[in-house]
């Protein structure tokens, strides 16, 4: 009986162990470029991040130049948050497994070019940043790395310009295929420098300098016509700087926009709905599509980046109507409210209120025992996440095998992300949107068309925490 008791808790141990190397194999792995003291802002996206550090792969904090900062780079100041994040560290653990340690995170520390953009690009000019981006890509790691770019991207591109000269054109091919860079504008000259010189390289981004026709600024837009309050500085402070500890305390007050750099990572955030290898699809980090951007409409943001046509397709900005839902107090909980939103910083917000609360439920777990703070719920869907159904077909969407770890009530919502799928005329569900399983009818098609429909599980925690399941329905004609 004791040898049957020690196998099977010998084969639960390989269970436990299996299913945490599978969890792990899907981190999406990142490195970060940050001009990090140009802004506030970098500092209150590494506050962020760190606090997703379980469920994000990061492998490089570098420190760069951009056109705000441009003689200069500040290792020092990543340490600084990565030093707060190591008095919570123990207390985070408790909550999810898989925080790093300080010391692991200050080893990946490390230094760009002080200079300005293409002046710290060429042969000689290697640097411990774009050095680290090359042996990371070398690493025997079949995943993607992602360059999430904050600041100026001339790392990357010395990193690139190193591996054109020094490697076979077969070997370069295989190193680049496996970059994803998502950068927040163009902050130097090398970004239009690499897309040029590289281009199948898988490049996110909205060029030129004027921000205010970037998706990212969707993270921190004021928004007439609904409650924007999550980034309100009243909420900052109640949620994340005061009375949340050393990491909280770490957060600064913003300067120019709050969060900024924050979109160039948040489609990472394994949530459901995000999957970055489709920025089509749309996620937290806003949904871009590929194609060449009309130059006519760049304007110029009053920077010195220069900037110029682009001559390859980029993934860049999309359009979504939103609307945004409203409680009712009798009868069924949320209604469509009665204003529309049309636009590609619309493809960010919409998420807003979600990540934002995410973020002040992690903050909570850096002072909280688990019993105290909130935590996500599990979606579980009752079939595969991708159906084919015929033309004019019934179909059901189940997700009543989900749950809350915490044993908190959970509210459904079911939603057409027209422009995710193929036919761009959304497809509402009929009846009731808000139980855990929904009846529908395909459409009448002549050809194959894809659907995708969002399942958003809310609990009734605080703060109220959401996740996601998105089943992509194949319909095919009779």
């Amino acid at each position: 009986m004791t040898q049957l008791r020690l196998l099977l808790v010998c084969l639960a141990l390989l269970f436990v162990s299996q299913t945490s190397m599978a969890y792990n194999e899907q981190k999406h792995r990142v490195i970060v470029l940050t001009d990090i003291e140009a802004d506030p802002d970098d500092t209150q996206s590494l506050v962020r991040l760190f606090l997703y550090a379980n469920q994000i792969d990061i492998q490089g904090l570098i420190a760069t130049t951009s056109c705000w900062q441009q003689n200069a780079i500040h290792p020092e100041s990543i340490a600084k948050v990565i030093g707060a994040y190591a008095k919570v560290h123990s207390n985070l653990s408790k909550h999810e497994k898989g925080y790093p340690s300080a010391k692991t995170l200050n080893k990946l520390i490390k230094r760009g070019a002080p200079t300005y953009g293409m002046t710290g690009v060429g042969n000689g000019k290697d640097t411990e940043g774009s050095n680290w981006i090359i042996k990371t890509l070398e690493q025997d790691d079949e995943r993607p790395l992602w360059i999430s770019v904050w600041g100026g991207a001339n790392t990357l591109a010395q990193a690139l310009h190193t591996i054109r000269a020094t490697k076979s054109e077969a070997e370069a091919h295989a190193l680049v295929s496996k970059l994803r860079v998502y950068t927040i504008s163009d902050q130097d000259d090398s970004g239009i420098w690499i897309r040029n010189n590289f281009p199948d390289l898988f490049y996110i981004v909205t060029p030129g300098d004027d921000y205010g026709s970037a998706t990212w600024t969707g993270i921190n837009t004021y928004i007439e016509g609904i409650d924007n309050s999550e980034i309100s500085n009243t909420w900052l402070a109640n949620n994340i700087q005061q009375n949340h500890g050393p990491l909280g305390a770490m957060y600064p007050d913003v300067a120019w926009g709050v969060e900024g750099d924050t979109p160039a990572f948040l489609s990472l955030i394994p949530n459901g709905l995000n999957n970055p290898e489709h920025p089509n699809w749309g996620g937290w980090g806003g949904r871009y599509e590929l194609y060449k951007p009309d130059f006519a409409l760049t304007k110029e943001g009053g920077s010195i980046v220069e900037i110029a046509p682009e001559t390859r397709d980029i993934w860049t900005n999309a359009i979504d109507t939103y609307t945004p839902h409203t409680y009712r107090e009798y009868g069924r909980t949320f209604k469509a409210g009665e204003k529309s939103f049309t636009g590609f910083k619309e493809t960010l917000w919409r998420w807003r209120l979600d990540f934002q609360n995410d973020f002040a439920a992690r903050m909570d777990w850096t002072i909280k025992p688990y019993n105290q703070a909130n935590h996500p719920p599990v979606p579980v869907l009752n079939h595969t996440d991708i159906l084919t159904v015929k033309s004019g077909e019934g179909f059901t969407l189940d997700a009543s095998k989900s749950s809350d770890p915490d044993g908190d009530s959970l509210s459904y919502f079911w939603f057409n992300y027209s422009e995710a799928g193929s036919l761009q005329e959304p497809h509402p569900v009929g009846g009731a949107d808000n139980a855990h399983a929904i009846y529908l009818t395909a459409p009448t098609v002549t050809q194959k068309e894809t659907l995708h429909y969002i399942l958003k599980l809310t609990d009734k925690g605080t703060p109220a925490l959401s996740r996601y399941k998105r089943t992509i329905v194949n319909v095919v004609p009779k």
